[in-house]
């Protein structure tokens, strides 16, 4: 009888993961948005979009993110006549895999290596959503001459995760996240290709979502990520604080950020060490949806205020000879 039973699983395992790769063959994207830059040793891939016009927006997606994530922010700032350029982090999306561990000081060498293979030197204003956001803080720092401002979307400050709670659901989520990118390498996760776009995407970035979320090599690398959060946000507050001369602006999902609570101080510091900062909450969208074309107007409200604010800071200090 148990025999029967470990066969009839098994038999229906099969069915399972045999399922999910028709569907997976069937739906994912033919073609690849964006280009492949190569770096000399591997490749990474850069989508942008807008008019080429000064200053670029950099966009720097959170954990388990990539290029797919900000699409519709993509075309919402290029209707505004604002470039911007979004890429995948090594091994996400159609990166080729980097070296290990996956911590911010990889992901801020590799930045380096793709801005400049993409000829990207003008100053750039920052973008970081969720985890990214300590990305955007380590680049920064470490290039405060490439800043022009710095947005940050429902985005993870380097001292937010010294309060207890949030220690723990760093840690939990990394341990989680090594748990799921077992099971979808294992082909478990297959057939929920259509559960992959949380973001509630337009157009053809959809299907890149749903193939990442079915993708044991993007799980592997972005669970890496994960495991690393702790030592990533150590190495971004070892690094300093933001210039008060960058304009800044956060954008929460949500209710307004509670200055009295330690969660919300920690989302407004940013803006209160600013010299040209600014807020805003959308509460009608979630952490993932705020990117979405339903709810991203205030993102692209707040790239403005930072770009003009930029300007501003630029014509009021006397040209260098």
């Amino acid at each position: 009888m148990l025999k029967v039973f470990a066969l009839a699983v098994g038999a229906l395992l099969v069915l399972w993961i045999g399922t999910g790769l028709v569907i997976e063959a069937l739906f994912s994207p033919k073609e690849v948005r964006g280009q492949m830059v190569d770096l000399g040793d591997r490749r990474l891939r850069l989508v942008c979009a807008g008019p080429e016009q000064a200053p670029l927006v950099w966009l720097e997606a959170g954990a388990f993110g990539f290029s797919a994530d900000f699409a519709d922010l993509q075309d919402a700032l290029a209707a505004e006549g604002v470039r911007s350029c979004a890429y995948d982090r090594a091994g996400l999306g159609y990166s080729d895999p980097g070296p290990r561990p996956r911590d911010s000081a990889a992901v801020v060498t590799d930045l380096e290596r793709l801005m400049a293979a993409a000829r990207i030197n003008e100053p750039v204003v920052l973008l970081g959503h969720s985890m990214g956001g300590q990305h955007v803080r380590l680049f920064a720092t470490r290039h405060p001459e490439r800043v022009a401002g710095i947005v940050l979307v429902d985005a993870a400050t380097p001292e937010a995760v010294q309060i207890p709670l949030v220690r723990r659901f760093v840690t939990t989520f990394g341990s989680l996240s090594q748990g799921s990118a077992v099971a979808i390498s294992l082909g478990l996760a297959k057939p929920l290709f259509f559960l992959g776009d949380r973001i509630g995407l337009a157009g053809p970035a959809v299907r890149e979502k749903q193939a990442a979320f079915v993708s044991g090599r993007h799980a592997r690398n972005a669970a890496n990520e994960a495991a690393h959060w702790l030592e990533s946000a150590a190495m971004a507050r070892a690094a300093g604080g933001l210039d008060p001369a960058w304009p800044v602006a956060v954008v929460t999902a949500g209710a307004a950020a509670d200055s009295n609570g330690a969660w919300g101080r920690a989302r407004l510091a940013p803006v209160e060490a600013s010299d040209h900062g600014s807020y805003a909450a959308v509460p009608a969208a979630g952490h993932a949806t705020i990117l979405s074309h339903a709810h991203n107007s205030e993102i692209v409200a707040a790239v403005k205020r930072v770009i003009a604010a930029g300007g501003e800071r630029r014509g009021s200090v006397p040209p260098t000879r």
